[in-house]
C-alpha cells in the first residue's frame, strides 16, 4: 500500500493500514517545512519509533479497549515499511514509493487538482492499481471514478490480460463527506445516523434496551455504549456488534440500533426539505409591521363601505366602489348628500393621506429586499434553539447542509469573507455573523446565549477550544461539539471539559479518526458506504459480494454474523429482507463491521 497526503489523514491512514490490517505501507509525505505535525524525520527506519507511538495511540489502545478478537494479520510490526519526502507526487517520486508493483494507492492531498494529477500519472504507470482519491468536488469525482476504470479496462484489454473487475477499481471519497453526518448527529440530541446507498436507507439510532432483559424487540443492536458515559469514559467500555445473549444481559443499558432498511425513495431523510430551496417567501419582501399596517387599512376600507351601505341604502358592490373612489380622491364630491355621506367621503379622503406613505414603505422595502436577496442574512430577533456553526470550510460546508436536511435552524460564524461555505449559507437563507470568533461579541450577535449547541469545525484547534470556552462563559449549561485535529488532544479537552462543567454535555471529535476508516477499506477493495461514530469508536458500513465469501455463501441473513466483527443487515435489491433468506452467489449484501471485522472478510 502507497499513501500519499500532505496531512494528518495520510498519517492516520498509514497507521490504520499498518496496525490494523498488518498491510506493508509506504508513506509519501512533503518535507517538514510543509507539514507541522506529526513531523517527518528521515526516511524508513529513523520513523519507525514515531510511527510506533502514532499507532500505539490511535490504533492499539481503542482495538485493545473494545474487547475485539485480534485481526488475521495483527503483525508484530507496527512501523511503517518506508517514508518518503517529496513535494509533490510527481512520476519518479511515486515510482520510487513502488506504485509500479503496489496493490493500491491512496491520495489524500487537501488539494483535488493535486490528486487528480496524481492518479492519472499512477494509473499509467500500474493500470491494475487500485486508486483511492480524496476528491471535495463529488460532481467531479464521479468523472474520475469513470475515466481512470475506463483506462484501467482499455490498458488491461491491451496487454491481453483478464479484465479487472474487483481487482482494479477507482474510488473517490471524501473526509468531510465521511465526517460530516457523525458531526452533525453528535450536535443535535436524538438526531439518527444514516447511511444511504442503491436504495437502501439504513438508519441507527441510540436508545436505552427494556429493563426486562427482552432485548431490542427483533431489531439489530449494533453497538451497547458504556455505562453512563457516551465518550467511552465509564466503566464498562462499548461494545460494537454484540451478540443476542450479550444484548439481553445489557437490560437498560444504551445501545445502537438499527431502526429499519427500507427503501429510500420518498422518505423524509432522502430529499431536502422544502425550506432548502432557496426560493425566497413572499412574506419576506416585507416586514411584519408594514403586513400588519396595510391589513389594517385594509380593514378601514372594508368598515367604511359597510357604513356607507347601511347610510345610503346603495348596493354593496357599489358602496365599495364609491369608497375606493374617495379613498383615491377621484372628483366626484358628496354634495347635496346626506350628512352621512358627507362624513363618510371625508373618513375615506383621510385614509386615502395614509395609504400613500404605506404603498411608498412597501416599495421601497421590497426593492430593498430583492437587492439584499443574493446577501448573508443576519441571525433574526427571538430566535431560540438553534445551532450556531463556527467555521464554513470543507467540513462546516457539509456539516451545514446535514443539519439543514434535518430541518435544524443554524447561524453560521465564519472569519474569512471569502470562505467556500458562504455560497451554501446564501443559497439556503442561512444567517451568517462575519469575524473573528475569538473577538468579543461575535458568538453574542449569534445569539450564543439561546443557542441549543456550538458545533466548532474551524481548521485550527485553539480557535475551536477558545471559542468553546468563551461560549461556557455565557452559558456554562451550553452543549458543545468541537472539532480537534488529534484525537488525544480531542480526548484530552473532552475529559477536562466534563470536569469543569458537569451539568453540561461535550463532545470532542477528530475527523481523521472519523475518515481514515473508510478510506482503509476501500484501499483493501471494499466498498465502504459510511461510518458512524459508537462513542470514541467506528463502525464501518460496507457493500460485499457474496460470491467466495465462505462466512457468507450459503447461511442465513440471521446467522451471517460474528459477534464484535461483522453483521449482515441487508440484500442489495432487495426492499424487505427477511433473516431466513439465504444467501447466494450472485448477492450483494450491505454489512456492518468493526475494522478488524473488514479485515476477516478478505
Amino acid at each position: 500500500m502507497v499513501v500519499c497526503g500532505d496531512d494528518g489523514l495520510a498519517h492516520r491512514l498509514a497507521a490504520e493500514l499498518r496496525g490494523v490490517y498488518g498491510e506493508q505501507v509506504t508513506l509519501v509525505v512533503p518535507p517538514n517545512g510543509r507539514t507541522a505535525r506529526p513531523p517527518v524525520v528521515g526516511r524508513a527506519r529513523a520513523a519507525s519509533a514515531l510511527f510506533d507511538r502514532v499507532v500505539s495511540a490511535a490504533v492499539g489502545g481503542r482495538a485493545g479497549a473494545a474487547g475485539q478478537p485480534p485481526g488475521p494479520n495483527p503483525g508484530p510490526r507496527t512501523e511503517l515499511d518506508g517514508v518518503l519526502e517529496a513535494t509533490e507526487p510527481a512520476e519518479e517520486v511515486l515510482a520510487e514509493a513502488g506504485v509500479a508493483r503496489a496493490a493500491a494507492l491512496a491520495l489524500v492531498y487537501d488539494d483535488d487538482e493535486t490528486n487528480i494529477r496524481a492518479a492519472l500519472t499512477a494509473r499509467r504507470l500500474n493500470p491494475r492499481l487500485r486508486l483511492v482519491l480524496r476528491l471535495y468536488n463529488r460532481r467531479l469525482g464521479q468523472h474520475i471514478e469513470e475515466l481512470l476504470d475506463q483506462a484501467a479496462a482499455l490498458a488491461a484489454g491491451e496487454e491481453g490480460g483478464p479484465g479487472t473487475g474487483a481487482e482494479t477499481s477507482t474510488t473517490v471519497l471524501s473526509d468531510a463527506d465521511t465526517a460530516a453526518p457523525a458531526l452533525a448527529a453528535t450536535a443535535v440530541a436524538g438526531t439518527s445516523k444514516v447511511v444511504q446507498t442503491e436504495g437502501l436507507l439504513l438508519r441507527a439510532v441510540e436508545r436505552p434496551l427494556p429493563a426486562d432483559g427482552s432485548g431490542s424487540g427483533g431489531q439489530y443492536t449494533l453497538a451497547l455504549l458504556s455505562g453512563g458515559d457516551p465518550d467511552g469514559g465509564g466503566e464498562q467500555q462499548p461494545r460494537l456488534l454484540p451478540d443476542d445473549e450479550e444484548v439481553r444481559q445489557a437490560a437498560g443499558r444504551h445501545a445502537v440500533v438499527l431502526e429499519h432498511v427500507s427503501s429510500a425513495a420518498g422518505t423524509p431523510s432522502a430529499a431536502p426539505s422544502g425550506r432548502m430551496t432557496g426560493v425566497m417567501p413572499l412574506a419576506s419582501l416585507f416586514s411584519r409591521r408594514l403586513r400588519w399596517s396595510l391589513a389594517g387599512l385594509g380593514g378601514c376600507v372594508v368598515g367604511l363601505a359597510v357604513a356607507l351601505w347601511l347610510v345610503t341604502g346603495i348596493h354593496p358592490l357599489r358602496a365599495f366602489y364609491v369608497t375606493l373612489l374617495d379613498l383615491f380622491a377621484i372628483d366626484d364630491p358628496a354634495l347635496g348628500a346626506p350628512l352621512g355621506r358627507q362624513l363618510l367621503q371625508l373618513l375615506s379622503a383621510l385614509l386615502g393621506l395614509l395609504l400613500l406613505p404605506l404603498l411608498l414603505a412597501a416599495a421601497l422595502e421590497a426593492f430593498g429586499t430583492f437587492r439584499t436577496a443574493s446577501a448573508l442574512r443576519r441571525p433574526p430577533r427571538g430566535l431560540n434553539g438553534h445551532v450556531v456553526l463556527l467555521g464554513l470550510g470543507k467540513i462546516g460546508t457539509r456539516v451545514l447542509t446535514r443539519l439543514r436536511e434535518l430541518n435544524i435552524p443554524v447561524v453560521c460564524v465564519e472569519s474569512d469573507p471569502e470562505a467556500r461555505g458562504l455560497a451554501t449559507a446564501r443559497r439556503l437563507r442561512v444567517p451568517v455573523v462575519l469575524g473573528d470568533v475569538t473577538q468579543e461579541g461575535v458568538l453574542e450577535a449569534a445569539q450564543i446565549h439561546r443557542a441549543r449547541t456550538l458545533l466548532a469545525v474551524t481548521s485550527a484547534d485553539t480557535t475551536n477550544l477558545e471559542a468553546v470556552l468563551y461560549a461556557r462563559t455565557v452559558r456554562p449549561d451550553l452543549r458543545v461539539v468541537l472539532r480537534l485535529y488529534d484525537d488525544d488532544f480531542a480526548t484530552a479537552v473532552y475529559r477536562t471539559l466534563r470536569a469543569a462543567y458537569p451539568h453540561a454535555l461535550t463532545r470532542s471529535r477528530s475527523v481523521t479518526h472519523l475518515a481514515a476508516p473508510a478510506f482503509a477499506g476501500a484501499m483493501l477493495g471494499r466498498q465502504v458506504l459510511g461510518a458512524v461514530a459508537v462513542e470514541r469508536r467506528v463502525l464501518l458500513f460496507a457493500a460485499v459480494d457474496v460470491d467466495g465469501h465462505p462466512q457468507l455463501e450459503g447461511r442465513a441473513v440471521g446467522e451471517a454474523f460474528r459477534a464484535g466483527a461483522w453483521r449482515v443487515l441487508a440484500v442489495l435489491g432487495r426492499a424487505d429482507t427477511p433473516s431466513g433468506h439465504v444467501l447466494e452467489k450472485g448477492d450483494r449484501v450491505v454489512v456492518a463491521a468493526t475494522r478488524r471485522g473488514l479485515a476477516e472478510l478478505r
